[in-house]
C-alpha cells in the first residue's frame, strides 16, 4: 500500500536507516526538547511530544509555503503555485495539531468525567479533512492546466528550491511517522501521511516541468491530475485510521491473550468472558471483563483476588480495570454434564462459539449466553431457537433461557 499512514510503513521505507538508527536519531531530537521524552505514557510527556510536532510543522510548513510560492512565480506554473498552498494548508494542520494535543491533555471535569483525550483524534481527522480538501483543489488547478495550457519557465534556482522542498518533507514525513509510533498518535500518523504525499506532489510537479521543457510538452496537469488522486487516497486513508478510534474498535488480539493470561494466572479464577476495552484517547482506556469463580468459594477472598487482578492491568497494561464475579457451579455432576453438552451444540452453530455464565435451576431450567463472532450470518433470535432446539432434542425436560453475544475481540 503506497499511502499506507501507518508508522510501520514509513519505518520499513526509510531509505538508508535502521530501526537502531531511526530510534538514535529521533532519541537525540527529543532528548534536547523534552525531559524524561522516554516516559511516553506520561500524558504531559506527550503533550510535549505533540506540542514538538505541530510547531515544528508549523514553522517549516510555513517556509515551504513561501518557497514554493517564489519558485511558482517564477516559473509560471500553476501547479507549483496549488503545491505552495498544498503547504500552507499544511501549516494549518499543524495549528490543528498543536491544538489537539493542548485540549486533549486537559484533565477530566465533570461534564468530561473520562478525560478529553479523544480530542486528539479528532485533531487527526481535522488534518485527514485538509487532505482531501487539499486533493480537490489541486485537481480542479490541473484539469484547468489541461485545458487551458500555458507557458512555463524553468531556472535552475526554481529547480533547487523545489529538491530542496522534496528534501524537507522527507524528513518530516520521517519525523512524523517515528514520533506517532512512539506516543501512539492518529493524529501524528495522518500528518506523516500527508507529507509524504506531498513529497510526491512535488516531485510529479518538478518532473512534469523538465518534461515539458526537454519535450516541449505539456505534462504539468495530468501529472498534478495523478497526484490529486493520490492525495485523496492518502487523505481517505488517514481519516479512516482516526475514525475507527472513535467509532470504536476491538481490542488487540496479543493484547486480548495477554490480559486474559494475567487474570487465568490466579488459580481461584476459572474462566474469562465478555472482555472489552472502551478507549477514551491515548493512554486513556478502560476495561471491563467477567470472571468465573467457584460458586462456593469465600466471598472476601474471591474479592482480594480481584483486586489483586485489577491492580496488576493496570500496572502492566495502564488501563482501568474492572472485573465483574460470575460464580459458576463445578461441582455438581448435572451441571457440568449439561455445560458440556451445551458447549459441543454451540460450536455445531460456529466453531467458534463459547458459553459462559451457565447455571441449572429447579424444574430442569437451564440458563447460560452464547457468544458467537459478528460474522455469523444468524440472528440473534435465530441462534437462540436453533440451539433450544438441539438442547430439548437431547435433554427433553430441558427448559433453556438463552442470551446472544456477539464477540468484541478479532
Amino acid at each position: 500500500m503506497l499511502f499506507d499512514p501507518s508508522w510501520a510503513y514509513y519505518r520499513e521505507t526509510s531509505p538508508g536507516l535502521t530501526g537502531k538508527e531511526e530510534i538514535s536519531i529521533l532519541d537525540a531530537i527529543l532528548r534536547r526538547f523534552i525531559p524524561n521524552y522516554t516516559q511516553t505514557r506520561d500524558p504531559a510527556v506527550r503533550q510535549r511530544c505533540g506540542l514538538l510536532a505541530g510547531g515544528t510543522g508549523l514553522a517549516l510548513n510555513l517556509l515551504l509555503f513561501a518557497v514554493k510560492l517564489c519558485a511558482g512565480i517564477m516559473t509560471g506554473a500553476i501547479s507549483v503555485t496549488a503545491d505552495a498552498f498544498n503547504n500552507l494548508s499544511d501549516a494549518a494542520g499543524s495549528a490543528v495539531t498543536l491544538a489537539g494535543f493542548k485540549l486533549a491533555s486537559q484533565r477530566a471535569d465533570e461534564r468530561h468525567p473520562f478525560g478529553h483525550g479523544r480530542i486528539e483524534y479528532l485533531a487527526g481527522l481535522g488534518v485527514s479533512m485538509l487532505i482531501l480538501l487539499v486533493g480537490v483543489e489541486l485537481g480542479k488547478s490541473s484539469l484547468e492546466k489541461i485545458f487551458h495550457p500555458g507557458e512555463t519557465l524553468l531556472s535552475p534556482l526554481a529547480v533547487c528550491l523545489l529538491l530542496a522542498s522534496i528534501a524537507v518533507k522527507l524528513w518530516m514525513g520521517w519525523f512524523y511517522a517515528a514520533l506517532g509510533k512512539r506516543i501512539d498518535s492518529s493524529a501524528l500518523c495522518a500528518s506523516a501521511a500527508d507529507a509524504r504525499s506531498d513529497v510526491l506532489a512535488t516531485a510529479a510537479v518538478l518532473l512534469g516541468l523538465l518534461l515539458s521543457r526537454l519535450f516541449h510538452v505539456q505534462l504539468d496537469g495530468w501529472l498534478g491530475l495523478l497526484v490529486a488522486a493520490f492525495i485523496l487516497r492518502s487523505g481517505w486513508g488517514a481519516a479512516k485510521d482516526t475514525l475507527d478510534p472513535l467509532l470504536g474498535t476491538p481490542p488487540d488480539p496479543a493484547m486480548v491473550a495477554d490480559i486474559e493470561g494475567l487474570i487465568l494466572s490466579h488459580p481461584q479464577i476459572l474462566g474469562v468472558h465478555d472482555l472489552v476495552v472502551h478507549d477514551y484517547g491515548p493512554g486513556r482506556r478502560m476495561m471491563s471483563v467477567h470472571a468465573e469463580v467457584p460458586a462456593g468459594g469465600s466471598l472476601v477472598e474471591l474479592h482480594s483476588v480481584i483486586d489483586r487482578a485489577e491492580r496488576e492491568l493496570g500496572r502492566r497494561f495502564g488501563l482501568q480495570a474492572v472485573i465483574h464475579l460470575d460464580p459458576v457451579e463445578r461441582d455438581d455432576p448435572r451441571s457440568s454434564r449439561l455445560r458440556a453438552l451445551t458447549e459441543e451444540l454451540a460450536r455445531e452453530i460456529d466453531p467458534a462459539a463459547t458459553v459462559h455464565d451457565f447455571r441449572c435451576g429447579g424444574d430442569g431450567q437451564v440458563a447460560f449466553d452464547v457468544v458467537v463472532p459478528y460474522d455469523v450470518a444468524l440472528s440473534d433470535g435465530e441462534i437462540r431457537t436453533a440451539l433450544e432446539e438441539k438442547l430439548r432434542a437431547r435433554e427433553p425436560d430441558c427448559r433453556p433461557m438463552i442470551g446472544v453475544d456477539r464477540s468484541h475481540v478479532l
